[in-house]
């Protein structure tokens, strides 16, 4: 047995395709462009990529891309005071904080300064609820890109029993979130999770954002699993004395187990930016008072 592999980076540029067409729509109708403010501060090398490439993505979906590059010793108040005057910006649909900040600022009080209906990373305690409670809001870029990718290869995931193995705001407690909305019988497992190979093994649906390297193995599986791989970890190969990029599944043996699996690089992660994309348009429309059909992207 050898598993599907399930493509996200095909599945984001379908996404970014449409997301670009709605755009031109967009624009036609209200004579501006939708706009995505995204505010870095300091020198992180790995920030300072991401930040590159949604402004690149950005305006290739044929959106404003607004970028404000603030130095490593900005103040918290400084920084507030940029995020209320985009919220009071009528170009700027979204608003992205790119994490994570100097220490020296409470990421929790930025995020809350942020309008909730510009909130495009879905990180506000405003949108964490209006997720719990099933309520429209936003939900974060990554599992909501998670959840896209499920529906694509198994359509109604209505009864199937799901384990996501982490806890945190960003991916774990939001990607369990939708999966209860989808009907699915739902466990959260982490470090402390007695027998966590067993509890793996029960599960038709493995979504894995742990943070660990090749940690979950094929003989943690369920025979037929569809198993989502949110880690990327950067590993030492000892054969080419190179790093590489590896998930938190050991790819070539759940391979060999589950019934498809995306891979790492080029599964969970195009569709993060693509969702954010989404997002962006998304709320564009709702502060335009402009109707998008329900499920156009």
């Amino acid at each position: 047995m050898s598993a599907e592999i399930i493509d996200g980076k095909a599945f984001a540029a379908g996404l970014r395709s449409r997301v670009g067409a709605l755009a031109g729509a967009f624009e036609k109708a209200t004579g501006r462009k939708a706009g995505l403010a995204v505010v870095l501060v300091g020198e992180d090398p790995a920030s300072q990529v991401y930040v590159r490439s949604k402004g690149k993505a950005t305006l290739e979906a044929g959106m404003e891309s607004f970028e404000h590059r603030l130095p490593d010793d900005t103040s918290e108040a400084d920084l507030v005071a940029l995020v209320r005057s985009l919220n009071a910006d009528p170009a700027v649909d979204g608003i992205l904080v790119q994490l994570p900040l100097p220490k020296h600022i409470d990421e929790n009080a930025v995020i809350a300064a942020i309008d909730p209906d510009k909130d495009v990373d879905g990180f506000h305690p405003v949108n964490a609820g209006r997720l719990a409670t099933g309520l429209h809001g936003f939900v974060p870029c990554t599992p909501l890109g998670c959840i896209m990718l499920l529906k694509d290869r198994l359509g109604d995931l209505s009864g199937l029993d799901a384990v996501v193995i982490g806890r945190s705001n960003i991916v774990g407690k939001p990607m369990a979130q939708l999966l209860l909305k989808e009907s699915c019988t739902v466990t959260i497992a982490h470090s402390r999770t007695r027998d966590l190979a067993d509890v793996v093994r029960r599960a038709d649906i493995v979504v894995a954002a742990v943070g660990r390297p090749q940690m979950i193995r094929g003989d943690w599986l369920k025979p037929g699993a569809t198993v989502i791989d949110v880690g990327i970890n950067r590993i030492m190969d000892t054969e080419t004395a190179k790093g590489r990029l590896v998930g938190d599944v050991d790819f070539d043996s759940a391979a060999k187990v589950a019934g498809a699996i995306t891979p790492v690089p080029g599964g969970v992660g195009p569709m993060t930016i693509a969702v954010l994309l989404r997002n962006t348009l998304v709320a564009a429309h709702r502060l335009a008072g402009v109707p998008l059909a329900k499920d156009a992207i």
